[in-house]
């Protein structure tokens, strides 16, 4: 594969950011070459409704046009967006979203705050040398901080606490200069939130283990040169690397804290954006470093935008060496959310097989779905009977909520709201537009996906209805012509007619037929069958 340059958008809620790269498939590895930014206050939503502003959204859409004309001017062959917790959080987020594709051609992803922090560790772990260390990483954003604990294998907890510069600031500070009072409730209310995730790590490191604590974002790195200016009278070029104590943290924001906003301003290093925020941010950092009794935190240029890099590098098999790990999370992550339901994974792992065996021998005859759809598959036949830890009764309405809103890390929001949608049709009524979560899909091509997909995934059901591994596999063989599609099953047993999942696969077809268009015949073979690739 050729060298190839790729935009990475990052719509937060104070910020929007963009890093532009060359991706070098043969090392691999990536160079960045460009990078924009601006403080566009998406957090700034409406006080009584908690929508995103007109005018935070017309700032927005104009900054994703320059970055969308810088990304063109560049030869970027690939825009990848992801929008974070103002978006996620605000009523009409997803207008938001849409109205981004709709003027500009840029889809974004909405992602999870776990996500979020999983891609964070990606783009640290990219710039950074753990060595055989845990590191702890802090990520001071707008509307959310990650903390996140990992070494170089994985990472251990991820956690996302809705605690931001942004939101602080205009939750808790009416002042200016910041009032004691004021203070100290701000200090007091960072410690209370973030307290679980700090135990969490607590709980997560090995007694002997002295973690290190790195920072990003741009209240960290506003901080770093501001020190530097004052220590060294010079700013490092990059900035990555450079390391601030804990007690000259401390003396930072009592300094600031007792500034103005005026004077704030002519602190060097301070952009008038970043000094109506700075507190808040300064003062989640130290509450943290407090918490963890760390005594220095080290600055890295690289996190969200360069994680996703290297996702987009991992999830197209550009990345297999000490990152091999991190191409499992998906799979992983699924397997543990089957395993916290009491998913019966034998007979899932049987229904899946069919699934994908079914999809790969119609690739190209009867759908054209590719890698990425088999895997939403994959995921969607795992888990598709996870709603019966909640009740029997409907199970496949439960598995929709249970897989909506499991952190499954590794997905965006989007393509958690597909698996959903795939395993909740996996049974009972077909995919309708009276049904909320499948008519919210944003375009009828998703809408096409959920149908066709989850039409395989009932057929696959109805395969192993006696739960017991009857059948060994089934040829498929498709005639154009006749419009017919012959499902020639093998029985595990020599003899057994499988009569009751022939039953069930005539109830079942009814859909598929109806989807593809097809009349499907099933016939017991007793021949041997060869064996369908599933991989994925």
């Amino acid at each position: 594969m050729n060298k190839q340059i790729i935009a990475a958008i990052d719509i937060g809620t104070n910020s929007i950011h963009m890093v532009i790269v060359q991706v070098e498939p043969s090392l691999p590895s990536f160079t960045v070459i460009a990078k924009e930014k601006d403080t566009v206050r998406l957090g700034d939503r409406d006080a009584a409704t908690g929508k995103l502003t007109p005018e935070a959204i017309k700032r927005s859409l104009a900054t994703l046009r320059r970055c969308k004309e810088l990304a063109t001017s560049l030869k970027a062959k690939q825009i990848i967006a992801v929008a974070t917790s103002a978006t996620r959080e605000a009523p009409n987020g997803e207008d938001f979203l849409r109205q981004i594709e709709l003027e500009l051609g840029i889809v974004v992803n909405l992602i999870s705050g776990q996500e979020e922090a999983r891609r964070i560790y990606l783009g640290v772990l990219s710039g950074m040398d753990f060595n055989d260390q845990p590191h702890i990483i802090i990520d001071i954003g707008g509307g959310s901080t990650e903390l996140i604990l990992a070494d170089i294998h994985e990472p251990r907890f991820l956690s996302s606490t809705k605690v931001g510069a942004v939101r602080l600031s205009k939750e808790f500070v009416t002042t200016d200069p910041i009032s004691d009072g004021e203070l100290k409730v701000l200090r007091a209310y960072v410690r209370g939130m973030l307290e679980r995730s700090v135990e969490e790590i607590w709980h997560n490191l090995q007694l002997n283990e002295v973690p290190r604590l790195v920072g990003t974002s741009g209240t960290i790195e506003t901080l770093a040169i501001i020190h530097a200016k004052e220590e060294l009278d010079t700013v490092p070029d990059p900035l990555n690397g450079y390391e601030i104590s804990r007690k000259d943290i401390e003396k930072l924001v009592k300094k600031l804290a007792k500034m103005s906003y005026k004077e704030r301003l002519d602190v060097p290093g301070i952009s008038e954006r970043r000094a109506e925020i700075i507190v808040p941010g300064a003062v989640i950092l130290l509450e943290a470093m407090r918490m963890l009794k760390l005594d220095s935190v080290m600055v890295c240029e690289r996190a969200l935008r360069e994680g996703m890099i290297v996702d987009w590098m991992l999830t197209r098999g550009l990345i297999n060496s000490r990152l091999r790990y991190q191409n499992e999370v998906k799979n992983r992550n699924v397997l543990k959310i089957a395993h916290k339901y009491h998913v019966d994974l034998d007979y899932s792992q049987r229904v899946t097989k069919f699934a994908l065996s079914i999809f790969d021998q119609l690739q190209g005859k009867l759908h054209s779905w590719g890698i990425a759809e088999k895997e939403l598959l994959w995921s969607a036949a795992i888990l598709h009977n996870c709603g019966v830890y909640v009740s029997h009764s409907s199970h496949h309405k439960h598995s929709y909520y249970l897989i909506r809103n499991a952190e499954l890390l590794g997905f965006t929001e989007l393509e958690l709201e597909l698996i959903a949608n795939i395993a909740r049709y996996h049974r009972k009524s077909k995919p309708k537009k009276k049904h909320e979560p499948y008519d919210r899909l944003t375009h009828k091509q998703y809408q096409l996906m959920v149908r066709q997909l989850s039409a395989i995934l009932r057929l696959a059901v109805a395969l192993d209805r006696r739960n017991k591994g009857a059948i060994a596999g089934v040829d498929c063989q498709y005639d154009s012509h006749n419009r017919s599609l012959q499902f020639q099953i093998k029985p595990s047993e020599a003899g057994d007619k499988c009569a009751l999942e022939l039953w069930n696969l005539s109830y079942k077809k009814e859909v598929f037929e109806e989807e593809f268009n097809v009349e499907l015949i099933a016939t017991i073979s007793e021949t041997k069958l060869p064996v369908a690739s599933i991989n994925i």
